[in-house]
């Protein structure tokens, strides 16, 4: 990010610690940006040279609020909110369930005048981009608010994105997508790698990406980010929908599939039982073209995923432990996506890389293929880069550099050369091992979390990792052990 851009992002963020005494959070506060924001730059663009028309009302437009002030701005910008989430497209999506959250007029009339006093459209994409990212990476970076959940590693994002390599005029699907940082991160790589021509432009910006964001607040953010980054248009056709992808199957097939489900491991819902107590029930989800029925959400994405490629796309998923290793249906789903796709790759990850604490997961990678008769998946690569990894969000977060030996050896242009650094004698200290069907299908449960690495802090004292990426490690552990009993103690509640 340049200078310019961190001073902005510094700026616009400075408000945020004026409004926390008046009790907006964070993930409020980047709520109203995007209202703001969304209304100033449709302002810039009905203006010359661009002179467009939108279906914005003018009593509701940005001209309408920026000259009012106290009570009046309080009510007009609160009538405003409301009637514009009634609107179609994005527009309506942008706004829907908006509240204001900024209760003293004094304060929102300054963030209005910040925000007025840019001009959004003279910068590139990429400032714009990169500013609103920045805004989602510090909200995410509070973790009182639960926003960690819906951002993943743009480090991590960018090498699953290298390794698929996606091209020109095919169509890339997220179901759970948060924020957009996989559809942001493809975008950019597509315009990298290639020269397009008119017609690729095009179809980049209205016809390649689709997802799915049940919360509607992630779902603003989402849209509001792309937009930004020259991802659609503010009166284009809504391509994140609000609808639950694991309901029902996808009625489109997708070239490449590029996701990090929600972690924890059972769907639920909510309900009132009789004597008016809130109690959770596990949701299964009862679907025809599904291997195994299972409240396990995990479990389900994966299913869910390898549906809704066609039979050349191709997927990477991030996916917890469990998914590898749990038997019952766990076991099945694992034999199933074996013979169906080709599951060539398996990335372990370390933990201390994600906000949510106490997650130990992977990015599995593989083909869909059509019908046969013998198991597609003929070998697995895997890469452990957890081993003797320690990262911490803070002092050492994950970088791109650090998973580019990962990049290259994966060979995004040619997996059929591809060599171990792992060897039984000469270097039995390698990463990267191959693995048969054969040998996966002997394994327990057909499990798929394969190691074979010497944790050296557990043979040498002199190896432990420093003080605080140690602590960083046991909360990590004391996080998953607590988040564990949670889900035994309401289960048994439920008995």
């Amino acid at each position: 990010m340049s200078d310019n851009n961190s001073a902005i992002v510094s700026k616009v963020w400075s408000f945020c610690n004026t409004l926390r005494d008046d009790g907006v959070g964070y993930g409020d506060y980047l709520e109203q940006l995007t209202y703001l924001l969304f209304l100033k730059m449709a302002d810039e663009y009905t203006k010359p040279p661009h002179n467009r028309t939108f279906s914005i009302p003018k009593k509701y437009n940005w001209e309408s609020l920026v000259p009012l002030k106290g009570a009046e701005l309080e009510t007009h910008y609160s009538a405003m909110l409301r009637e514009l989430g009634k609107e179609k497209g994005i527009l309506g999506q942008i706004f829907t369930k908006s509240q204001n959250k900024i209760q003293d007029p004094a304060k929102l009339s300054k963030i209005i005048a910040m925000i007025d006093s840019e001009q959004w459209l003279m910068m590139g994409v990429k400032d714009k981009g990169d500013i609103y990212e920045g805004l989602l990476e510090k909200n995410a970076e509070d973790t009182k608010s639960g926003a960690g959940q819906y951002f993943t590693p743009r480090a991590l994002i960018k090498a699953m994105v290298e390794c698929i390599n996606p091209e020109p005029m095919k169509t890339i699907a997220d179901p759970a997508c948060g924020t957009g940082g996989f559809f942001l991160a493809a975008y950019d790589h597509i315009v990298e790698h290639n020269k397009l021509d008119k017609a690729q432009s095009k179809f980049l910006k209205y016809n390649t990406f689709f997802g799915n964001e049940i919360v509607a607040s992630t779902r603003r953010l989402a849209l509001m980010n792309l937009f930004l980054h020259n991802i659609g248009d503010i009166d284009s056709d809504n391509f994140i929908s609000p609808a639950d992808a694991l309901i029902s199957q996808s009625a489109d097939k997708y070239d490449y599939v590029l996701a990090n489900p929600p972690f924890g491991k059972k769907s639920s819902q909510t309900f009132t039982n009789e004597e008016g107590e809130q109690e959770k029930e596990d949701l299964t989800y009862n679907r025809q073209d599904f291997w195994a029925t299972t409240s396990n959400k995990q479990l389900n994405f994966v299913q869910h995923i390898r549906s809704m490629l066609k039979t050349t796309g191709q997927a990477a998923v991030v996916i917890p432990d469990n998914v590898l290793f749990e038997g019952g249906a766990g076991e099945t789903v694992r034999k199933r996506l074996l013979e169906t796709a080709d599951v060539h790759t398996i990335l372990r990850l370390p933990t201390g890389i994600f906000y949510a604490q106490g997650v130990k997961a992977n990015v599995v990678f593989f083909d869909n293929k059509p019908s046969s008769k013998e198991p597609w998946t003929k070998e697995i690569w895997v890469y452990d880069y957890r081993t003797n990894i320690h990262h911490t969000l803070k002092k050492n977060p994950l970088k791109l550099e650090d998973l580019r030996e990962f990049i290259t050896l994966y060979n995004p242009k040619n997996r059929n050369k591809r060599k171990e650094t792992y060897h039984a004698e000469k270097n039995p200290e390698g990463r990267w091992r191959k693995f048969t069907y054969d040998e996966i299908m002997a394994r327990d449960k057909t499990s798929l979390d394969v190691t074979w690495l010497k944790d050296k802090s557990l043979a040498d004292l002199d190896n432990l990792p420093d003080p605080d990426v140690l602590a960083e490690e046991i909360i990590d552990n004391l996080e998953g052990g607590l988040e564990n009993f949670r889900t035994i103690v309401a289960a048994l509640n439920r008995k």
